[in-house]
């Protein structure tokens, strides 16, 4: 019984580790993790890659990097939102 414990054990360990490391397959998922990172907004990366697949990331990367630059902003992500669908 101790071989199997040992067993499951390092087999969860792998799964764990495995789970933290992104698996980005296309284009768009590596324009939303960028635009997540940029606006330091980790927790809403999917919406940020959803964005990416529907409109044209070198207008999305251009506002996010200028949002990113203003240092009185507290809620970058938000702020990118307001921007982003108030000016459609």
């Amino acid at each position: 019984m101790e071989k199997f414990d040992d067993l499951s054990g390092r087999y969860l360990e792998t799964l764990t580790e495995r789970a933290k490391k992104s698996k980005i397959y296309k284009p768009y998922q590596l324009m939303g993790l960028t635009l997540a990172e940029i606006l330091e907004d980790n927790k809403h990366k999917a919406i940020y890659m959803k964005m990416a697949k529907k409109h044209n990331n070198d207008h999305l990367l251009h506002l996010a990097k200028k949002i990113a630059e203003r240092k009185n902003i507290i809620n970058k992500g938000a702020y990118f939102m307001k921007i982003f669908y108030g000016s459609r």
